[in-house]
C-alpha cells in the first residue's frame, strides 16, 4: 500500500548539498568495497553507505552513484559482494575510491581476491564478507539504493576501518 504524505511537507525546501555533506561527516560509518563480475568484467568501488535492514529475509542496502561503472555492472550481474575493510586497509579504500586513477578490473591488481559462492570478487583479508543477490532497488536522485538478500557470509579478523569527519581511521579503543 502506498502512503501519501501531506502536500505541505513536499513543499519544504531541502538543505544545500554542502550543508548536508558537512552534517553527515559527523556520522561514523564502516568502510566497505562493493564488487561484482568475473575476470575482465570485475568492477568495484568504496562505499560507506552499507547497512542491514532486516533479518527475514536477511538483507542489507547499499547506496551507489548511478554514474559508477559498478552501478550498471550490479544490474547486469544481479549479484554483488561486500567486503568490510580492516583498519590497515585504507590503501584499498582509496584505490577503489578512485584516488590512484585505477579503473575497472585494474583496481583488483593489488591484494588477494577470491570469487565467492555467487562468483563475485571478495577480499580475502576483510573483517567480513557478504554475498548478495539483488533483491530490490530504488532510484533516489543521483544514487540507487540496492537491496541485497544475503546468501553467504565469511568472517575474517581485525578491527574495522571507519569514515569519520572526512578521514579514514581505525576504530578508537577506549
Amino acid at each position: 500500500m502506498s502512503r501519501q504524505f501531506p502536500s505541505e511537507m513536499r513543499d519544504i525546501p531541502s538543505v544545500q548539498a554542502t550543508e548536508f555533506r558537512q552534517a553527515m561527516r559527523n556520522l561514523a560509518s564502516g568502510v566497505a568495497i562493493v564488487t561484482t563480475g568475473t575476470t575482465i568484467g570485475r568492477r568495484g568501488l568504496t562505499v560507506s553507505s552499507v547497512t542491514s535492514i532486516c533479518m527475514e529475509p536477511p538483507c542489507l542496502l547499499v547506496g551507489i552513484n548511478a554514474s559508477s561503472e559498478t552501478h550498471d555492472a550490479i544490474f547486469a550481474r544481479g549479484s554483488f559482494g561486500v567486503s568490510l575493510l580492516r583498519s590497515d586497509q585504507e590503501h584499498l579504500a582509496l584505490r577503489f575510491g578512485g584516488r590512484d586513477g585505477a579503473k575497472g578490473v585494474h583496481r583488483f591488481d593489488t591484494d588477494s581476491w577470491t570469487q565467492g559462492a555467487l562468483d563475485v570478487p571478495l577480499l580475502q583479508g576483510a573483517v567480513c564478507t557478504l554475498e548478495c543477490v539483488l533483491h530490490d532497488h530504488k532510484v533516489i536522485g543521483t544514487h540507487t539504493i540496492f537491496v541485497g538478500r544475503i546468501v553467504a557470509t565469511r568472517a575474517g579478523h581485525g578491527d574495522p576501518l571507519i569514515n569519520f569527519r572526512g578521514a579514514l581511521r581505525p576504530l578508537p579503543h577506549g
